[in-house]
């Protein structure tokens, strides 16, 4: 029996609407152990986090008795939901058959009087068997969801439609039966209805396929089988067989198999499917590479790092399907309304019934308008509203190098006010080099550089790494050190071949007693060239002074540009010194910036802006902006830094592309606009379309069209920011380079097929009318009673 120990994901199939999602939401969380239990309509999966070890059938039966079907998702398996449109494809061209002879054999004699061989009786058990498979075969579905939501006493849309339906088609078979020939049947209502509605599910699920491309075509990029050098010979190996350490060989036009380093060789790197740019970027010893990504010039020597689920390319597909089936605050509010809105429907249609035949003596229209009620309602498109967007949202940020950890972060960012930047890392290229040695007294520059190295060394500070980098490529041989204490961005102490050596900032010297003014005029010298200055004492006495340089990136300056358009105010935070920090601040255009900045003080920051009532984004990449990751109210780590400040992002950027940042931001708002725009046409539909059809002022017929279309319209608005989102990568100065479909082209199927479908609806309805009303020339229908239905 397997046992999950943390979380687990099942694949959910039967939802139709909302209050299905909340019935399985309610079942898992009863399962002892669970701690949370989140179902997303749209991608059809359930994410169940646990408190203690559940066994997976535990969870499997709770949705089960629940009235659904579930299964467990495994690793890095591809899930479409476009794969049940395939079946409701079959059903719906079997039951066209049947249902569009129904259709117009019915609208013959109910609006014109017509019928086959000249008789009434014959014409309408001919309706009536070809309505019967339409009604219990397409209609299935329909029952069985009905049936299974009833027995948890929460009924939802599938008792809707299969109410509405079974009225229309158990009153027009009496009438058949009983051969009254002086009232309508609507056998073309309830096989219409279920036509329609049938219709518009299969574009509800092919365009659910749509929305959930981005995890499919992140792991269709995974190579399946890798180049493993053994005992000197090459073998093709299955991917899942290689093991961290193995050396594998990658050739032009191979995608590499698992994430590694490069040890030999020099090749160009697609990496489009990770970053979203199209330009491939060379890798060679020394660089990471990562799965998925594709080989172009070049061949390499690569040492794996992370294999299977430890891959990068496993761990994105793991964050973007995590953020897809989380919830938006807003969400909450369509909870409510699903728990409560097919029972209020069914009042509705009762209280219509019950008006039209006791206030106006016409049960026969009460019926119509009650059916018209149960058929326009759609929770379905409640249900849609907020996933299908975040779906389509996150999806589309994976495809452009932007992970969004849960659909939280996107409400936030609609308040954004201020972005705050960490300099080194974000702004700049995090990679310091040492641009200037100073000595002083009789002190060599060798020596020196030596010296500062091997204090240096045990330290994983960017600066340190840069000190030591510098020694090794002038070829000097760097002591081990002892005694090694570090000073929190400040510098550090160390004992080298005897000697205390000590390197750091002024700060640093300050406290540690030495008088630096003598030296002042060589630091600010250096300091005006944007340098940041290292001094460095040996023997309690100062021996130089190191002048270190970190390039701004060259797309900052177009970043910083791009937060602005969107209205942010943008500030810098450093622990470097204010004129090095001046400098960086005035080349990429900052509002503002804060030097001699230690982490503490940069979580202080963002609260104290967060006091002023503004809504903060904290954009770094090192373990000391975590803090302020973590406090402000969206947090945006650099993938190309620490793990700390990655888990500690809202937001992750692949590869630290700094432009991305105002992409990121703007998505996320597009998003939010999309899942409002979404949620008040299905509140708006509801609201209007309920009252109408009460009133009897709405044809079942259109009525059950319009429900299909209401949950086809949510689909095709969250597929339109794939059209968008060209325009949000150039709004913020980012090259996007994919194809981009129109509205209509990206929709086209859905679209064509109602129009069909509303001509065939509306033709035959014309004709008959005007046949049964003379526009054709002719002396009208046969029974001049008849009336459209």
């Amino acid at each position: 029996m397997a046992t999950a120990e943390k979380a687990v994901t099942l694949n959910v199939t039967g939802m139709t609407c909302a209050s299905c999602v909340r019935r399985v939401e309610r079942a898992l969380s009863r399962v002892e152990g669970v701690e949370t239990a989140s179902v997303n309509f749209a991608s059809e999966t359930a994410r169940v986090t646990l408190g203690a070890p559940v066994p997976v059938e535990a969870l499997v039966a709770a949705v089960e008795k629940a009235g659904y079907h579930a299964r467990p998702v495994h690793e890095g398996e591809q899930r479409n939901p476009a794969d049940a449109a395939r079946g409701t494809l079959l059903q719906l061209l079997a039951a066209s058959v049947f249902a569009v002879p129904a259709v117009i054999l019915a609208m013959a004699m109910d609006i014109a009087g017509l019928h086959l061989f000249d008789n009434s009786t014959l014409h309408g058990w001919v309706v009536l068997a070809l309505a019967t498979p339409v009604q219990f075969g397409l209609g299935w579905r329909f029952y069985r969801g009905a049936w299974a939501s009833l027995r948890q006493l929460n009924p939802n849309m599938d008792v809707l439609v299969a109410l509405g339906t079974t009225v229309a088609y158990v009153y027009s078979a009496w009438v058949v039966a009983a051969d009254r020939h002086d009232v309508h049947m609507y056998f073309d209502v309830s096989v219409a209805v279920l036509l329609f509605i049938s219709m518009g599910k299969y574009f509800e699920e092919t365009s659910k396929g749509a929305a959930s491309q981005a995890i499919r075509a992140l792991l269709n990029a995974a190579a399946r089988t890798a180049t493993v050098i053994r005992e000197g010979q090459e073998l093709e190996v299955p991917v899942e067989s290689v093991r961290v350490g193995d050396i594998f060989r990658v050739r032009p036009g191979q995608r590499i198999p698992v994430d590694g380093v490069v040890v030999e060789g020099t090749a160009t790197v697609d990496e489009s499917m990770l970053t979203g740019e199209s330009i491939p970027v060379e890798r060679s010893a020394g660089d990471r590479v990562y799965a998925g990504t594709l080989a172009q010039g070049g061949s390499i020597t690569v040492e794996a790092t992370a294999v299977g689920a430890d891959s990068m390319l496993q761990q994105l597909a793991r964050l973007v399907e995590e953020a897809q089936g989380s919830k938006a605050p807003i969400q909450k509010l369509v909870d409510q309304v699903a728990a409560i809105f097919v029972p209020v429907v069914i009042v509705i249609a009762a209280a219509a019934f019950l008006a039209w035949g006791l206030a106006a003596g016409d049960w026969g229209k009460g019926m119509i308008a009650a059916v018209a009620v149960l058929v326009v309602a759609c929770p379905c498109a409640l249900g849609l509203a907020t996933p299908a967007a975040i779906m389509v949202g996150t999806g589309l940020g994976a495809a452009r190098g932007v992970l969004v950890r849960n659909a939280e972060v996107l409400q936030r960012t609609r308040a954004l006010n201020v972005v705050v930047l960490d300099k080194t890392g974000t702004i700049t290229e995090g990679r310091p080099q040492v641009a200037e040695v100073v000595t002083f007294g009789e002190w060599g520059r060798r020596e020196l550089l030596r010296l500062a190295a091997a204090a240096e060394s045990p330290s994983e500070h960017p600066l340190s790494r840069a000190v030591v980098d510098a020694a090794v490529d002038e070829g000097l041989a760097i002591s081990n050190a002892s005694e090694f204490e570090s000073f929190t961005a400040r510098g550090i102490q160390a004992m080298v071949d005897g000697r205390l050596v000590q390197a750091g900032n002024r700060a640093l010297f300050e406290e540690f007693g030495f008088d630096l003014s003598p030296i002042a005029p060589e630091i600010e010298a250096l300091e005006a060239r944007g340098q940041t200055v290292v001094v460095v004492a040996v023997d309690g006495e100062v021996a130089g002074l190191l002048g270190l340089f970190d390039a701004v990136k060259p797309n900052a300056r177009r970043a910083v540009e791009a937060l602005h358009r969107l209205g942010l105010r943008v500030v810098m935070l450093t622990g470097d010194n204010e004129r090095a920090a001046a400098a960086v601040a005035e080349q990429v255009g900052v509002d503002e910036f804060r030097a001699g900045v230690r982490p503490e003080d940069k979580l202080a920051f963002v609260r104290e802006l967060q006091a002023q009532g503004l809504s903060v984004a904290m954009a770094g990449d090192g373990i000391n902006d975590a803090p302020a990751l973590a406090q402000a109210d969206v947090g945006i780590a650099m993938s190309t830094g620490t793990d700390v400040a990655i888990e500690a992002g809202d937001i992750i950027l692949l590869h630290g592309d700094v432009a991305k940042i105002a992409e990121a931001i703007a998505l996320s708002r597009a998003t939010l606009r999309t899942i409002r725009q979404n949620l008040l046409w299905a509140f708006g539909y509801n609201v209007v379309a309920i009252p109408i059809a009460a009133a009897g002022l709405l044809n079942p017929l259109f009525a059950g069209a319009a429900m299909a279309l209401s949950s086809v319209s949510v689909m095709a608005n969250s597929l339109r920011l794939r059209t968008k989102a060209r325009d949000l990568a150039r709004a913020a100065g980012n090259e996007y380079t994919a194809p981009v479909q129109g509205v209509f082209a990206a929709n086209r199927g859905p679209l064509i097929a109602m129009g069909l479908a509303f001509v065939l609806l509306v033709v035959p309805m014309v004709v008959f009318t005007g046949i049964d009303r003379g526009w054709f020339g002719n002396d009208g229908g046969n029974h001049a009673g008849h009336q459209a239905g």
